[in-house]
């Protein structure tokens, strides 16, 4: 049994006539060179997603084996979604993971995301992805998370503890606002 966080081979988006929109391919960073990638090529690739578009399209399937690798798939309007994981991977895993992508998308772009959408809006995609998945570990599911961490901007360290004093209760607020003023006159620098 393989005991391993590297779930995810390859993220993948293809539009209706099996052309890439986004695709994402994943081995593990402490692989060496060629060992942990499940191609060699760009041609490599493409021939893969070919096939696979070819294979799962008309189909209804969501979950198949294709060419040695266990493939999850969702169908959104004018695009399909890829999740390309090793043989050994829990399916549900990888599909959650999946649906949390398509959510986050839904969330962000306030509706269901179709070709045009994506390309239109492909630096929050990226973003989405990236949060998503980090070298084909699964770092999160919820897609509210996920979609706030998208659409948030950077924060000072002063606007941080601002909201931090709004999300608490007025008590512990102060609480915390004395601690906070006793570290600063301690440290000399009030």
């Amino acid at each position: 049994m393989n005991l391993s966080l590297y779930a995810v081979n390859a993220f993948l988006i293809l539009d209706s006539t099996g052309k890439r929109v986004f695709a994402k391919y994943y081995s593990p960073p402490h692989s060496k060179e060629g060992e942990g990638s499940i191609f060699q090529s760009v041609k490599e690739e493409k021939t893969f997603e070919k096939g696979l578009f070819e294979k799962t399209w008309k189909t209804q399937n969501d979950i198949l084996t294709y060419d040695g690798k266990l493939v999850v798939m969702l169908t959104v309007m004018d695009v399909a979604f890829y999740i390309v994981g090793g043989m050994e991977e829990n399916e549900i895993m990888l599909y959650e993971c999946l649906r949390s992508i398509r959510d986050a998308l839904e969330l962000i772009y306030k509706y269901i995301p179709d070709k045009r959408t994506i390309l239109d809006n492909y630096d929050q995609l990226v973003i989405v992805v990236d949060e998503t998945i980090d070298d084909g570990i699964i770092l999160e599911s919820e897609p509210s998370i996920i979609a706030s961490r998208v659409t948030k901007g950077p924060v000072s360290e002063a606007q941080a503890i601002v909201s931090d004093f709004k999300e608490m209760g007025f008590m512990s607020g102060l609480q915390k606002a004395r601690d906070k003023f006793a570290e600063t006159i301690l440290k000399g620098s009030f």
